[in-house]
């Protein structure tokens, strides 16, 4: 039998890999392009090539893609054979470092928010070698960025790498003027946490609304859903064990660090935790960890759901997004070390993502906007839509020490007493986790909480990345003039501190009383993606974000515009699918069940005309009056739907969440009722009971 350690990574042309195949000079050429960002030369773009292709028909592949991420939330891909003729009449297999290098998909019909015309086909796929190609399905998969004839890039990858380079950029500046003459590099990791449903492939395949959608746009509440917290870190049933267990297999010959795995809160629900990795290689595991998800789950019978909000009244599906800095040298600048209130670094560092998270909340907000994820933030199972900070006791006691000029005494160190003498005694931790807080300190990194379970994390880190590189960047300009550059670290601390103590909020994010206090503090509360993704546009981030390189002013307003639109059509696709589905569905089943009840009822009366029949009449009446609010608010959300303006997209965006949602609510409100009160036999699709509870 072969052990994970043997078969982990068999399918990545790895750095184990690339050392056993490649001419050592070609190695250390390639290797300082991947660490240094040094160019590429195509003599050894042809040696990586040749060698990849080879490693690549031996594990049995026979085609190639350059594999990217356009701006339509999932990846994209062509596949090219390596055949070419040969004189004889036969074919060999080739792959050239031009090929390698570039590809030239068609890039009309992806996603440019009019950064170009539609009769504007050419685009190109450019090999990031920072990220290693893999096989799936035996076609060799080459990670790669993606941009217009013109330059402007047209994915999710490109302003991510960038975001990367301007980071390392400012912390090294900062890294040297601290005295640091070691470090080469700074590198941000992440490891993402990823939930997600599972549900029985027969019950799904009788709700359009999942199929179209990826949600439950109708459904009562079930008389059992996520009260008694039993679900959670709970027994894993042999089903999902089963598939869990053949995810990781797949995972792992990937190379994919998958960790953790357990039950979640909301019944069938689950998550899925790696080990953090360089952030650019972790964007890349994430969308193929969500695309095995699913196609594992299909060889189990079983669908795999990543909606942010899959189901109402339960809860929706998250990713959280942990983010830290580390150096080459293999030191994490959020680490606080024993003493943090003597570790000038690491405070500086946490200083630079307090000020980053305050000046640009907007942006973190407006990172995880989709029309999925409004349904999940704030819902007591998410972080509001508000962005904040918990540090915790001991960091927020040294930042106020540093602020007032007070000397700061270190809380000693407690042990864990449980009180039973055959129980370990361990040191606690000293400050708790708070699983309310958007961005919250968890020991040497931030846990991001606000993504959505379908949402790729390049969005939210680009931003990340980019907004500490602006803290920093203002850092490094004030060391560079000052006199005494350890004396201006701690004008520095006090400074920032005093500006953007605000964001720091150590109690209960889930509590009304937050979202009051915030507005006192000026925080911003961007409920929706029409409220916050306009602000994408906003002086004080366009000025950051192009003066980083991270984006150009055309590539913002083109994503500006991608996204509402974005937002749009799916309001829009599952304000149709609820038309079809009250008229074609719900409709006849409430109304047959109604006259089945009817006649019922004529019966008993004419076998004995002295009954009351009460029950039978009431719910007659109920059902009819039901009917017809679902006919009526069928028609209305109809209506609605066909006087949307499609000119303008930001005010088409506002239209969708003022006039649409509140109509879809309306008639979804009327249909739950009905469900509740028609028999089980005449209810047309799985309810929510058979699909949380249908996985045995």
């Amino acid at each position: 039998m072969t052990t994970v350690p043997e078969y982990f990574g068999s399918m990545v042309f790895d750095d184990r890999i690339m050392k056993a195949r490649l001419p050592e000079n070609v190695y250390r050429s390639l290797r300082k392009t991947m660490e240094e960002n040094a160019p590429l030369d195509l003599s050894v773009a042809n040696a990586v090539a040749s060698a990849m292709k080879d490693w690549a028909v031996e594990q049995g592949a026979t085609h190639f893609t350059h594999w990217f991420q356009p701006m339509t939330g999932v990846t994209a891909e062509k596949h090219d054979s390596f055949i070419s003729p040969a004189p004889d009449g036969r074919v060999i297999m080739e792959f050239s470092g031009k090929e390698l290098i570039k590809g030239e998909p068609d890039a009309s019909s992806f996603p440019s928010g009019g950064l170009r015309a539609t009769f504007e086909a050419r685009g190109y796929t450019a090999w990031d070698p920072t990220s290693y190609a893999f096989i799936k399905d035996n076609t060799l998969y080459i990670p790669t960025a993606f941009c217009s004839y013109g330059g402007e890039a047209l994915d999710k990858k490109t302003p991510l790498l960038r975001s990367m380079e301007a980071l390392n950029k400012q912390a090294m500046r900062v890294l040297r003027l601290l005295g640091d003459t070691e470090t080469t590099c700074v590198r941000t990791s992440v490891g993402p946490e990823q939930e997600y449903y599972l549900v029985d492939r027969e019950l799904y395949n009788k709700r359009k609304d999942l199929i179209y959608t990826g949600r439950t746009l109708f459904g009562a509440r079930p008389p059992k859903g996520q009260e008694l917290d039993d679900h959670y870190f709970g027994t894993i049933k042999p089903r999902v064990a089963a598939y869990m267990a053949d995810l990781d297999q797949e995972l792992w010959k990937l190379g994919i660090l998958a960790k953790t795995e357990h039950n979640e809160v909301a019944p069938a629900q689950h998550e899925l935790a790696p080990i953090y990795t360089t952030t650019n290689i972790a964007t890349d595991h994430n969308q193929l960890t969500m695309e095995i998800m699913q196609k594992v789950a299909a060889k189990h019978g079983l669908v795999c759901l990543l909606h942010e909000k899959p189901f109402a009244g339960v809860n929706g599906s998250g990713k959280h997004n942990n983010w830290s800095m580390s150096t080459d040298t293999g030191v994490n600048l959020l680490s606080p070390g024993e003493k943090p209130y003597e570790n000038t670094r690491f405070l500086l560092f946490l200083c630079a993502v307090i000020q980053a998270v305050d000046d640009y909340q907007d942006l973190l907000r407006l990172s995880v906007a989709t029309a999925g994820n409004d349904h999940r933030l704030g819902a007591n199972e998410a972080p509001p839509a508000v962005v904040s900070i918990f540090l915790g006791d001991e960091l927020t006691a040294i930042l106020k020490a540093i602020e007032s000029g007070e000397d700061y005494t270190a809380a000693e160190g407690a042990q864990m007493k449980l009180g039973v003498h055959a129980l370990p005694r361990f040191p606690k931790d000293t400050t708790d986790r708070n699983r309310t807080s958007p961005f919250a300190f968890t020991g040497n990194k931030f846990e991001f909480r606000m993504l959505g379970s379908s949402n790729s994390i390049a969005c939210a880190n680009m931003m990340l990345n980019s907004a500490v590189a602006e803290s920093l960047r203002q850092y490094a300009d004030r060391l560079e003039g000052a006199a005494d550059a350890p004396a201006e670290v701690q004008h520095i601390l006090k400074d920032v501190i005093a500006r953007h103590k605000r964001i720091i909020f150590n109690g209960n994010g889930y509590d009304a009383a937050w979202l009051k206090e915030a507005a006192t503090r000026g925080l911003s509360n961007l409920p929706t993606t029409p409220d916050c993704m306009p602000r994408l546009l906003d002086e004080k981030n366009v000025a950051m974000l192009t003066a980083h390189k991270v984006f150009s002013v055309a590539e913002l307003k083109s994503r500006c515009e991608i996204m509402l639109e974005n937002y749009c059509k799916t309001v829009e696709i599952e304000a149709l699918t609820m038309v079809d589905m009250a008229r074609k569905e719900i409709l006849p089943a409430v109304e047959a069940f109604a006259s089945a009840t009817a006649e019922s009822a004529g019966k008993k009366k004419a076998m004995q005309p002295d009954l009351a029949l009460s029950y039978e009449t009431g719910l007659v009446s109920k059902l009819s009056v039901l009917t017809d609010r679902i006919a009526a608010g069928t028609d209305d959300l109809e209506q609605a739907m066909l006087t949307l303006t499609h000119d303008d997209v930001t005010a088409e965006s506002v239209a969708v969440r003022d006039e649409i949602l509140p109509r879809m609510r309306s008639l979804r409100a009327a249909a739950d009722e009905a469900e509740l009160m028609t028999a089980e036999s005449y209810w047309p699709f799985p309810t929510y009971g058979a699909l949380l509870f249908g996985v045995r």
